[in-house]
């Protein structure tokens, strides 16, 4: 029996007149997509039996990972309108050997189409023919399939109607297609946690519905393309993790909506342009692991909203902004593993909302001036280790040494005769009365075993005179 003859019961449940119109060789659309969704569910899932046990998908007998819609034209027809496949459904569940069917092309009103945790064991690649520009698709997101590989089809950017596109958590490589630039409605690219190779396209400034884009952890090279300060309407940018060189390009400056920027582990070199002040709805700013190698800019202290700011190991120079006091939104300030020199803006603990302070593996110094209770709360999330010219005000009266925890000298005497301080001098005041007191007291001991020794030759020269 052939495949269309034994789909012919099944059709008739989804349109009474179906089967008769199989019989004389009229081919529907309601039958070409029944049809369709066979094949592809066979290609996909462990279970031969599933057409037989869901004859009826978008009525009498469903199954959770398909869904339908009455079409617009006749309410007694149903289309396939997302198809989804993951860990959240048990059963059946993906076959060993599962791939992605051409036969997709029949899901003429496919909107949705959702593949996780799917390609496990056998190569799978994106088959070019299912993206065209008839295609109702909107929704699609392939994610964490290891087999997943190949280039990402350039036919992909004919799906005008395509909305959020996530391919994160695969093995895709290659170029990111420059035709990508057309999918006018796009709102989301994620295409994280792949191998994809090259530049970032020019194109992609074309995106202008565009709100979350991530390319992270990729191995992305060139210079950030000045399009990328064309998406208007971008909240999220994640170019972490990649090879990217060049600077951060100043058309940044102009994505007003931004929300979070994260530029981290690149080879980014700076100066930090001062057009990023403009970013008022900035909450996270991330650009850890570059060669900046130049001062942190006293601008980021006027973007209100920061949350988070992570600038670590960038060979930053100078001294701390005292600008940054003035973020009362700030919870983290990682700014460690740099060279900056001078001290630690006392106002840092004041900030209502910082819970981490990551100064560690600096040239600082001068007293930190830090409250008992700031230090207390904060415990080892405040990390100022390996700043040789730092320590901690002395406190007499208070019993906890706050020194110890924080891997810092305590300033047994802040100010020298002259009237300067000695932690701003570059001495490490610890250590300095430590080992005056060492040395006096070595001293000290050598006179009294001198002295003793002397007067037990005296007594017995004086004994041996009389005797």
């Amino acid at each position: 029996m052939s495949t269309l003859s034994f789909l012919v019961p099944l059709l008739s449940h989804l349109h009474p007149s179906c089967g008769d119109m199989a019989m004389q060789n009229n081919t529907l659309e309601e039958e070409e997509e029944l049809l369709g969704l066979f094949e592809v569910m066979g290609t996909l899932l462990d279970d031969p039996d599933w057409a037989l046990q869901h004859p009826q998908p978008c009525t009498e007998t469903p199954w959770p990972g398909v869904e339908c819609e009455v079409s617009s034209e006749d309410p007694s027809v149903f289309h396939v309108t997302k198809i989804h496949i993951g860990p959240d459904i048990i059963f059946p569940p993906c076959k060993p050997s599962a791939y992605l069917s051409e036969s997709l092309v029949k899901l003429h009103y496919l909107k949705t189409l959702s593949v996780f945790s799917c390609f496990m064991a056998s190569p799978v690649t994106l088959p070019t023919t299912i993206f065209r520009s008839s295609s109702s698709l909107e929704h699609l997101a392939l994610q964490s399939n290891p087999t997943l590989s190949g280039d990402l089809p350039p036919t992909l950017g004919e799906v005008a109607s395509l909305r959020v596109l996530s391919l994160s958590q695969n093995s895709l490589q290659g170029n990111i297609p420059r035709q990508i630039g057309g999918l006018l409605c796009l709102e989301q690219l994620d295409l994280s946690y792949n191998h994809f190779s090259g530049q970032i396209p020019s194109e992609i400034g074309g995106l202008k519905s565009l709100s979350i884009l991530d390319l992270s952890w990729n191995k992305i090279e060139g210079d950030p393309p000045d399009s990328l300060g064309d998406l208007q309407f971008l909240t999220k940018m994640d170019l972490g993790s990649n090879k990217l060189t060049g600077k951060v390009p100043p058309t940044l400056g102009r994505l007003k909506r931004l929300v979070l920027l994260d530029l981290s582990h690149n080879f980014i070199s700076g100066p930090i342009p001062e057009t990023l002040s403009s970013l008022e709805l900035l909450e996270h700013l991330l650009i850890d692991n570059n060669p900046i190698k130049a001062g942190l800019p006293p601008f980021i202290g006027n973007l209100k909203n920061l949350k988070s700011i992570s600038i670590s190991g960038c060979g930053l120079i100078g001294p701390i902004p005292n600008s940054l006091s003035s973020l009362k939104n700030l919870t983290a300030l990682s700014i460690n593993n740099n060279s900056l020199t001078g001290p630690v803006p006392p106002n840092l603990g004041s900030l209502p909302n910082l819970d981490e302070l990551k100064l560690s593996h600096n040239n600082l110094s001068g007293v930190l001036q830090f409250s008992d209770e700031f230090v207390g709360r904060l415990g080892t999330r405040l990390d100022v280790r390996g700043n040789r010219g730092l320590c901690i005000s002395h406190r007499p009266n208070k019993k906890k040494n706050l020194s110890f925890p924080l891997e810092i000298p305590a300033c047994l005497n802040t100010r020298h005769r002259s009237g300067k301080p000695l932690a701003d001098a570059g001495i490490d005041p610890s250590s300095r009365y430590n080992n005056i007191i060492s040395s006096s007291s070595s001293c000290l001991h050598l006179e009294v075993i001198q002295f003793t020794l002397a007067l037990s030759c005296f007594v017995l020269d004086f004994l041996n005179f009389f005797y």
